[in-house]
C-alpha cells in the first residue's frame, strides 16, 4: 500500500513565468523522487503533473504553494488524475 503510485495535475497562478519556477519544480520534483512535467500555458499559470509515492506528491504540492524565491505563488488548484507510469521529469 505504501508504494502505490498517485498522480495529481496542479495549475499554479500567480508570478510563476520568467522566475526559474519549472526549473526549481524539476529539482525538487528529482529531489522528492515525483516523475511528471511542468510547462507554461499562455494564460501565465504554469501546469505540474506529478507521479509518485502519496508523501512525495503532497510535499511537492506543499512546495508548489511556495516556489523559488523570484515567485510569487498566489493559488494552486489540485486535480487528482490516474497514474499512468510516467518516468523523469520533463520541463516544456
Amino acid at each position: 500500500m505504501g508504494s502505490e503510485r498517485v498522480a495529481a495535475r496542479f495549475l499554479v497562478r500567480g508570478r510563476v513565468q520568467g522566475v526559474g519556477f519549472r526549473a526549481a519544480t524539476r529539482r525538487e520534483a528529482q529531489t522528492l523522487g515525483v516523475d511528471g512535467r511542468a510547462v507554461n500555458l499562455p494564460d501565465g499559470r504554469v501546469e505540474v503533473i506529478a507521479e509518485g509515492s502519496a508523501v512525495a506528491v503532497q510535499a511537492l504540492a506543499d512546495w508548489l504553494h511556495r516556489g523559488p524565491a523570484l515567485a510569487r505563488v498566489d493559488a494552486v488548484d489540485r486535480e487528482d488524475i490516474p497514474a499512468s507510469g510516467r518516468a523523469g521529469f520533463g520541463v516544456g
